[in-house]
């Protein structure tokens, strides 16, 4: 099926149902740390782009048709990402076990430390998703927002 078919038949579907699924991506940020802004930026980033890169290394390429309907919703839409905060590694990794259990694709950002944490490895972050708000809301609905 070629891009502009593909286009027409997921426009289709779109618009075909009433209520479209929420979809999003969720990125849960070490508050306790204390990075710099621009730290904070680069390991999100390193977490949502891990949700593309992580396949693309497995796979050695990638189409749209070898992601979920969710997912494709999300590639093919808005992108909508939420940054939370955590206070701790053990919330942190909390989130990350939950996450895990309910099916959820997750993750874990781990720091080199080659710029700061004074050369230690270090759990910084994590994302969830893209997948469906509900479910992710159920997990992290509760955190404050960054």
């Amino acid at each position: 099926m070629g891009i502009k078919t593909e286009r027409i038949a997921r426009d289709k579907a779109y618009f075909m149902n009433p209520e479209p699924k929420r979809v999003k991506q969720v990125i849960c940020m070490r508050h306790d740390l204390n990075m710099r802004r621009g730290k904070q930026i680069a390991q999100g980033a390193h977490a949502s782009m891990s949700f593309l890169c992580r396949r693309l290394q497995a796979q050695g390429t990638m189409s749209l048709s070898d992601f979920s309907e969710t997912q494709q919703a999300w590639l093919t839409g808005s992108f909508a990402k939420v940054c939370c905060r955590v206070n701790s590694e053990e919330e942190l990794m909390e989130i990350y076990e939950k996450a895990v259990a309910a099916g959820l694709e997750v993750h874990l950002i781990t720091d080199s430390g080659k710029t700061e944490f004074h050369g230690q490895p270090t759990r910084t972050c994590l994302a969830i998703g893209p997948d469906d708000a509900a479910a992710i809301d159920a997990i992290t609905g509760h955190l404050q927002l960054l």
